[in-house]
């Protein structure tokens, strides 16, 4: 177990400072996407199951007054199953930019070797390192992130699609 700490600080030191700022933004990016998932297992199925109850309790569901309390309580209904989509598709388009810029840093750490070691190969690899690995961890980030969010985005429109379906307009 202790090998695996020192495997992850010593990867994390290669990198640079930058990846603690994708190792945040990956965090933050899948505890939200854990949390919408969890959302649409519990109290979404509250949200629909009480905006169905309401709606079949309705004497009357014909009327333009009618359609405008459905497409209301769909539209509620759907505002809270949404709710931090947005801010996923946030991160997942910050990460390969925190990528690159974790590219920039290594690349200024290799100039700064150049300039002061006069092109020694061994005082430059640390910059490459630190070049190339943020790039990489800010794609694996994103990869996941748009595979997960694929998944996510799939569940939420099959979840409007029922809403919709299911508060039909016949008595």
């Amino acid at each position: 177990m202790e090998a695996i700490f020192v495997a992850i600080r010593t990867f994390l030191e290669a990198g640079g400072d930058v990846l603690y700022l994708i190792a945040a933004a990956t965090f933050c990016m899948w505890a939200l996407i854990f949390e919408r998932l969890w959302f649409i297992r519990t109290e979404h199925k509250d949200d629909v199951s009480q905006a169905l109850s309401y709606w079949e309790g309705r004497g009357e569901r014909n009327s333009w007054n009618a359609q405008m309390i459905r497409l209301r309580l769909i539209s509620e209904v759907n505002l809270r199953l949404k709710a931090n989509m947005g801010f996923i598709k946030t991160l997942i388009s910050l990460l390969p930019l925190l990528g690159l810029l974790g590219t920039v840093t290594g690349m200024v750490q290799v100039f700064e070797a150049m300039t002061y070691s006069g092109g020694n190969a061994r005082s430059m690899a640390a910059g490459v390192s630190a070049a190339t690995i943020p790039t990489m961890s800010g794609m694996v980030a994103t990869l996941s992130g748009v595979l997960a969010n694929t998944f996510l985005t799939s569940k939420v429109e099959t979840e409007e699609s029922y809403m919709e379906d299911t508060l039909t307009m016949d008595h």
